[in-house]
């Protein structure tokens, strides 16, 4: 009987392992398929003939295609089998790549970008097929903060890879690389991975995907169209935002009686209304818009600026900056995830969220004029949000999800995350324009971080109000 006990326990051991590997295979070839591309934004405008706001669009749509499929996949997935769902994903983003590597004008690059853009719900899909196949809280918390670490970029490797293949073998390489990658992901997910489907039988309430689709989409779309304004307003501009706008109210009110209609609907209404709904969503979202521009727009951009700057190259930016930050993510995630079912994953997201705004001031008052001091406050962000807050938002999107519909609540955050980052390159680059008119670039770049720190500060305000996941974490 011992030897019987034994052995089981290695056989799930083993699942586990292999597992684990496959979820951290696929997550690690979505990241570098949103992160990579980043340093060769200029390369590929020059290869396809195009200027860089074009360029930029495709990974506006990239985002954009990314946050509505996670809105309704990881349900759908619950329904007709997760790892088919996650299978499928990796090849569409194999067949997306292939499109963009072979793509002869911008056009099909566009396609292939938001075919990739199916791949959007990798990481909370990963989390709810981990948090199925482990009970134990600790072991489940430091698996989770493994591979969600991955979403803060693949430590730093990803933007300096892409920027070498850009620089050296052209765009396309890249693309040809993330096909690679994305083929090793199916494979591996396809033989290591076990596959579970706790609401088959149950009908899809595709009425209800198809307006809250329309209403994310519509959103994200006015929210792009409004960051236009700020270079070069347009009665236009600012009348299509608006219609957006009212289009994204209407779609979610239609979303909202289609839900209490329904027979299965995708959501309950109830669940909308909870704590455990509304506030993580609104923490992500807060975070995500007070945070996200700062570190990979406007501290970037800062330090490369011979004015008021320190006129570092790209590369050498990286170097300092991002893989730092990327990198101490990459280790802070597993011991956050750790300590989160012991501590309580809120008070390790509000650990998390302080030191952000401690980040955030540091860079603020002390970076600006400092580069070592600005390599620290970049470095403290990474251990802080990227190694801690964003994990903590990611695994409370999955264990305070409702029992009986476990995709509902990490898709729907899924799109908070990419509302948030959307929202973030809107407010702060329009901050930083406005103030420019003062005549001190300097100062108008600690107003940003300053704006920043204000909705950080929120995002820790609305983070007191979430529940705590007493299922995830350790009593005694």
């Amino acid at each position: 009987m011992t030897t019987l006990i034994s052995n089981t326990k290695s056989t799930t051991r083993g699942n586990v392992t292999a597992l684990v590997v496959a979820l951290l295979a696929a997550c690690v070839a979505f990241q570098l398929n949103a992160s990579m591309l980043s340093p060769a934004l200029v390369t590929m405008g020059n290869e396809l003939h195009t200027d860089q706001a074009v360029i930029g669009l495709s990974q506006t749509w990239f985002f954009t295609a990314a946050a509505l499929f996670s809105l309704f996949l990881p349900r759908l997935s619950d329904i007709v089998g997760r790892k088919k769902i996650l299978l499928g994903m990796m090849l569409l983003m194999a067949v997306g790549s292939v499109i963009a590597a072979l793509a002869p004008d911008i056009t099909w690059l566009f396609v292939g970008r938001i075919i990739q853009g199916v791949s959007g719900p990798t990481v909370p899909l990963c989390l709810i097929m981990l948090r199925s196949a482990v009970s134990n809280p600790r072991k489940y918390g430091a698996l989770m903060g493994l591979i969600t670490a991955v979403n803060g970029g693949v430590a730093g490797v990803d933007s300096f890879v892409g920027g070498y293949f850009a620089e050296h073998f052209g765009f396309r390489s890249i693309f040809w690389l993330m096909v690679a990658l994305a083929v090793a992901a199916a494979v591996l997910v396809a033989v290591l991975a076990g596959e579970s489907k706790p609401a088959a039988g149950t009908t899809m309430d595709w009425l209800g995907v198809f307006f809250i689709v329309i209403a994310v989409g519509a959103l994200l779309t006015a929210l792009n169209e409004a960051s236009k304004l700020a270079a070069d307003f347009s009665a236009g501009t600012l009348m299509l935002a608006v219609g957006l706008v009212v289009v994204a109210g209407a779609a979610f009110f239609a979303f909202w009686t289609v839900e209490k209609r329904a027979k299965a609907p995708m959501v309950e209404t109830v669940h909308l209304r909870q704590r455990s709904t509304w506030a993580p969503l609104l923490t992500t979202t807060l975070t995500m818009t007070g945070i996200f521009a700062v570190i990979n727009g406007i501290v970037p951009a800062y330090v490369q600026a011979a004015d008021p700057g320190f006129g570092v190259g790209p590369t050498e930016m990286s170097l300092l900056i991002l893989t730092p930050y990327a990198l101490l993510g990459w280790i802070f995630g597993p011991i956050s995830g750790r300590l989160a079912p012991v501590l309580g994953y809120t008070k390790v997201l509000r650990i998390g969220l302080l030191g952000s705004l401690a980040a955030l001031a540091l860079i603020a008052f002390l970076g600006l004029n400092n580069l070592p001091m600005m390599m620290i406050g970049t470095a403290l962000l990474g251990i802080m949000y990227a190694g801690t807050a964003n994990i903590m938002l990611n695994g409370l999107g999955v264990v305070l999800s409702p029992h009986g519909n476990p995709g509902f609540l990490p898709g729907m955050n899924a799109g908070a995350f990419n509302l948030g980052a959307g929202l973030s390159f809107l407010v702060l680059p329009t901050v930083l324009v406005a103030t420019s008119s003062m005549g001190d670039a300097k100062a108008s770049y600690m107003t940003v971080l300053v704006v920043g720190l204000a909705i950080t500060t929120a995002a820790f305000a609305a983070s007191l109000l979430i529940p705590k996941p007493v299922d995830a974490e350790v009593t005694e």
